[in-house]
């Protein structure tokens, strides 16, 4: 796919990116939100300029609040179920539960996700001295990779730094053709062998300040990127002190286009053409 640039000079102006329509937030945290901040979340929602968003899950009780929000808003929350690495270990009972309401629901699910492998929390055991196995998550993540393949869906992924060449090699050896990096970070080696696979990844509000951020956006395909807020997350720069909501993505937006010298309406289709070619919708 060719994607034409364009100088930017004058393209991408604060008003162009208030009345970008088809937005997507490809990954929110929807049961996350407290209810103070309920309201502000529902309207966004309700916004005309939304799409719809990829809503994720933490594990089973988290799964079926999501699933609730997406029976009330039908076609605009679309839902992922997983197990969020960044926690304990579910007992063996608690997994059996999931994955078997996992079975029973995949014709609901837009996705598997999100899943992955604990960075932080071994990162913070490690510095702390305490001892941290691995091995259990990646035992865990490869069930529900297992069902990505099986169900042919896509999988959302929290896998940075370190943690992402073991979570591609997982992918690989299952034969898991799609896949979402959501917020990644790590070497530029390994970035290479997620843009060759054809994964996608997908920026939040950070790339607005963050230089990382912007630099992976820089290198990243533009065919496989997407939009995220990863929502109740706060955000510093234009978001600072706001309420984390699905309509922040088109900031997302206005920094990607400039980053790659597009106007801001070609981005944002493109963006959203990212998202459908992933999730299929």
């Amino acid at each position: 796919m060719t994607v034409q640039r364009k100088h930017p000079n004058h393209s991408n102006h604060p008003e162009q990116i208030e009345q970008l329509a088809n937005m997507v937030d490809s990954h929110i945290h929807l049961d996350l939100y407290p209810p103070e901040d309920t309201a502000a979340l529902e309207q966004a929602l309700e916004a005309p300029g939304l799409d719809y968003v990829v809503a994720v899950s933490m594990g089973l009780e988290s799964g079926k609040r999501t699933k609730a929000w997406a029976e009330r808003y039908p076609g605009r929350v679309l839902p992922a179920y997983g197990f969020h690495p960044e926690q304990t270990l579910p007992a063996d009972a608690e997994l059996a539960s999931l994955l078997a309401w996992m079975d029973a629901h995949g014709e609901d699910m837009i996705a598997v996700g999100e899943v992955g492998l604990p960075y932080y929390m071994r990162q913070e055991a490690l510095e702390q001295g305490r001892p941290f196995e691995r091995q259990p998550y990646m035992e865990l993540l490869e069930h529900f990779v297992k069902r990505a393949a099986a169900w042919n869906k896509p999988i959302v992924l929290h896998a940075v730094y370190d943690d992402a060449p073991l979570v591609i090699d997982l992918l690989e050896r299952s034969s898991v053709k799609k896949a979402h990096f959501h917020w990644f970070k790590g070497d530029a080696r390994t970035v290479e062998q997620m843009a060759r696979n054809g994964y996608f990844v997908s920026f939040t509000p950070d790339i607005v300040y963050e230089e990382e951020i912007q630099a992976l956006a820089r290198r990243y395909p533009v065919e496989q990127a997407m939009t995220e807020t990863d929502g109740p997350w706060p955000f510093e720069g234009p978001c600072a002190g706001q309420v984390t909501v699905p309509s922040m993505v088109r900031e997302v937006a206005g920094t990607w286009a400039r980053i790659h010298a597009m106007d801001i309406s070609e981005a944002a289709e493109l963006l959203r053409n990212n998202a459908r070619r992933c999730y299929g919708v």
